[in-house]
C-alpha cells in the first residue's frame, strides 16, 4: 500500500497571509499578473464574510535538499494553485499592490456598508461614489490593519452617518474582521512526490481539470529560490517575454530597481527597440530552449527535479546539484537573451523565407531550431559561418515533416541524444536520408499540399521557399512575393472563387486547395475579376504581342514563361477551364513540391 501523497489541512486567512509575509508560502513576485476581474476580488470578500466555500489552495513543498553539513532542510512551500484568491486576499484585506496584464501596479480596493439593508450590495468595488457617500468605508483593509480601533471608528462613523447605533455598527465591523479567521483548505503536495505524480494530483482535484505546465512548475521553483538567485533568473525571462511582445513596456521596468541593479536589466534592454515579432518567445519556451542546449536534455520535467537537486542515479536530493543547476540555466538564460545570438537566429529564419510569423505555425519547431543554433556555436565542428545554413536546413526540414508535433519533448530528447553519439553533420545526413526521401518529395510532399488550410506546413513553406527564391509575384516583374506579403499579406484564387461556385465547384475545401492559392498584386486581383484562367492567361499572352498592357506588368514572352514557372503555373493555363481545376491542382502541387525540393537543397 502506497503511503499518503497528500496532506489536507486548514489554515486561517489571517495564518496563510502571515506565511506568505514570512515567505513560507511563494506567491512568485510576477508568477503571473493578476488577471482576476474586481467583481470576482468583491465575490470573494463577500463569500468569505457568509461563510461560503471558497476552494482549496494546493502547495507543494521543495523536496528535502542535503545541506553542506549533512543535515536535511525542508524547502518552502511552492503554490501550485490558488495564486489568484491568495492575491486577491492580499490586495484586499492587506492592502498590497498587485500586478494587471500590462505589468503595472495597481490596488484593488473593496468597499464595505457595515449597514446594508440588501446583503448583495454589502461590498462593492471602490469607485467615486464610495468615496463620497459616508455611508460606505470605501477600502476594507484600513479594517484589517493591526493599528485600527473599532470603538473610535464606531464612534466617528455614528457622527457622520445620523441616527446609526455605534452598537450596529460594531457589530457589523467585528463580523467583517471575523473573515480572518475564516478556514481555508490547504492541499499539501508530498515532498517525495516527483513531477508527474504533481501534474496528477492536481488535474485530479482541481474541477476545471487544468493542466498545469512544466514550465509552471520551473517558474515557481525559481521564484521560491533566493539562495541560487532563482527568483531573479525568473524575473528575467518574465520580463523578456513581455518586452519581447510589447517594447513600450520597458517604460514600466526601469522602475523596478532591484531588477535594474541585477546583471541582467542591460542584457534585454535592446528589446526596447525591437518591434521584430517573428519569435516572441513566452515562458514556456525561453526556458525550453536555455534548459535544452545547456543540459542536453528535452523534458522539462528534468529541470524541476534538477532544480530541486534530484540525483537521477541516486534517486537522493543533493545542494551542490541544486547549486550547479541554477549555475547551468542561469549560463542558458544568458545565452537565450544575448542580443547578437537572437538577431543571427531571427537573421537565418528570415533568410530562409520565413519573414513573416504569419508564415510560422510550430513554436517548439522554432524553438528546437534555436536550441540548435546555441548547441552549434560549441560545436567546433561546424565552422561559425556555415551555423546558420545548418539551423535554416534543420528548421525547415523539421516544419514540412512536422518533426516537433506530435510527443515534441520525447522527439527534441531524442534528437539531442543522437546529435552527442552521432554528430551533428552525421544526425542531419541520417535523418535527411530518412525523412527526405525521393518519394517524400514526389508522393508524401505533394499529398501534403491537398489541403485547403492555409496555414499547413507545406503551404507556408512553398511562400517561404518564393520569398527565397525572390519570385516575382504572378503576372507582375519586380513586386516581389515577399512584397506583397509584407504589405497587403493577401492570398488569391488562381481559379477564382466566384468562377468555381457559378460553375458547380461548390465544395469549400476544393476550391480553397492551396494549389489554388497564390500571392497577388490587388491590381492584378481586380484585373481578373471572376474570369477563367483560360481567359485572363490568353490576356497576358496576348499583349507580350500587341505590346498594351491590360493585365500585371509583363509585356515579354520570355519573362511571362518565366514568371508562370517560378510562381508553379503550368505552362498550358492559357487553355484551361473548369473541367481542367484537377488537372491543374495535381500538375501545381507537383511543381510547388519541386520548388520546394530546390529551395531545401540550395539551402
Amino acid at each position: 500500500m502506497t503511503g499518503e501523497k497528500f496532506t489536507l489541512l486548514h489554515y486561517s486567512i489571517n495564518g496563510i497571509l502571515g506565511l506568505i509575509e514570512t515567505e513560507q508560502f511563494v506567491i512568485p513576485e510576477i508568477q503571473r499578473p493578476f488577471v482576476w476581474k474586481r467583481s470576482q476580488v468583491r465575490d470573494l470578500i463577500d463569500s468569505l464574510y457568509n461563510g461560503y466555500p471558497t476552494g482549496y489552495i494546493i502547495t507543494w513543498k521543495n523536496p528535502d535538499v542535503q545541506t553542506k553539513d549533512g543535515g536535511k532542510a525542508m524547502g518552502k512551500h511552492v503554490l501550485i494553485d490558488g495564486q489568484q484568491r491568495i492575491t486577491a486576499l492580499m490586495a484586499a484585506i492587506s492592502g498590497k499592490e498587485v500586478l494587471d496584464e500590462d505589468f503595472n501596479k495597481d490596488r484593488i480596493k473593496i468597499a464595505f456598508s457595515p449597514l446594508a439593508n440588501d446583503a448583495t450590495k454589502r461590498f462593492a468595488v471602490q469607485d467615486a461614489s464610495h468615496l463620497k457617500d459616508k455611508k460606505w468605508i470605501p477600502d476594507i483593509s484600513v479594517i484589517f490593519d493591526s493599528k485600527f480601533d473599532p470603538f473610535d471608528f464606531a464612534l466617528e462613523y455614528c457622527r457622520v452617518n445620523e441616527g446609526v447605533k455605534p452598537n450596529d455598527v460594531n457589530k457589523a465591523i467585528t463580523e467583517l474582521k471575523s473573515i480572518a479567521n475564516r478556514q481555508i483548505g490547504v492541499i499539501e503536495l508530498d515532498h517525495s512526490l516527483n513531477i508527474d505524480e504533481v501534474t496528477e494530483i492536481f488535474i485530479r482535484i482541481n474541477s476545471k481539470g487544468t493542466a498545469l505546465s512544466q514550465s509552471d512548475f520551473v517558474m515557481s521553483k525559481m521564484a521560491a529560490d533566493t539562495e541560487h538567485g532563482g527568483n531573479m533568473i525568473r524575473k528575467t525571462v518574465d520580463y523578456f517575454c513581455h518586452l519581447a511582445a510589447k517594447p513600450e513596456f520597458y517604460s514600466s521596468l526601469i522602475h523596478d530597481i532591484e531588477f535594474q541593479n541585477s546583471k541582467y536589466a542591460t542584457k534585454i534592454k535592446w528589446l526596447a527597440k525591437d518591434y521584430d515579432d517573428i519569435y516572441d518567445p513566452d515562458y514556456g519556451d525561453m526556458l525550453r530552449v536555455s534548459f535544452m542546449h545547456q543540459f542536453r536534455r528535452g523534458k522539462l520535467a528534468d529541470l524541476v527535479s534538477l532544480l530541486s537537486g534530484r540525483d537521477f542515479e541516486t534517486k537522493e536530493y543533493r545542494d551542490d546539484i541544486v547549486e550547479e543547476s541554477y549555475r547551468k540555466l542561469d549560463e542558458g538564460i544568458q545565452n537565450f537573451i544575448n542580443e547578437y545570438n537572437f538577431a543571427q537566429f531571427i537573421m537565418a529564419i528570415k533568410g530562409a523565407g520565413f519573414i513573416s510569423h504569419k508564415l510560422l505555425n510550430s513554436a517548439m519547431t522554432l524553438d528546437f531550431a534555436y536550441t540548435l543554433y546555441l548547441m552549434l556555436l560549441d560545436d567546433p565542428t561546424i565552422p561559425n559561418a556555415q551555423i546558420k545554413r545548418y539551423v535554416q536546413k534543420w528548421f525547415v526540414m523539421s516544419t514540412l515533416t512536422s518533426r516537433y508535433i506530435g510527443s515534441p519533448e520525447t522527439v527534441m530528447d531524442r534528437d539531442m541524444r543522437s546529435i552527442a553519439e552521432k554528430g551533428f553533420l552525421n544526425f542531419l545526413a541520417d535523418v535527411e536520408a530518412s525523412s527526405l526521401s525521393d518519394s517524400f518529395w514526389t508522393v508524401t510532399l505533394p499529398q501534403n499540399l491537398e489541403t485547403s488550410s492555409v496555414n499547413s506546413p507545406a503551404f507556408n513553406t512553398f511562400i517561404a521557399a518564393q520569398i527565397n527564391l525572390n519570385c516575382n509575384s504572378m503576372l507582375m516583374n519586380g513586386t516581389k512575393v515577399s512584397d506583397l506579403l509584407t504589405i497587403s499579406g493577401d492570398v488569391h484564387h488562381i481559379f477564382p472563387r466566384a468562377y468555381l461556385k457559378n460553375n458547380g465547384v461548390t465544395n469549400k475545401t476544393k476550391y480553397n486547395q492551396v494549389a489554388n492559392y497564390i500571392y497577388l498584386d490587388t491590381q492584378v486581383n481586380k484585373a481578373i475579376s471572376d474570369d477563367a484562367p483560360a481567359s485572363y492567361f490568353t490576356k497576358a499572352k496576348q499583349q507580350c504581342e500587341t505590346k498594351k498592357i491590360e493585365l500585371g506588368n509583363i509585356s515579354d514572352l520570355e519573362l511571362l514563361s518565366a514568371n508562370l514557372l517560378e510562381n508553379c503555373i503550368p505552362d498550358n493555363i492559357d487553355k484551361m477551364d473548369v473541367s481542367s481545376y484537377d488537372e491543374f491542382l495535381r500538375e501545381r502541387r507537383k511543381m510547388m513540391a519541386a520548388l520546394i525540393e530546390r529551395y531545401y537543397k540550395g539551402l
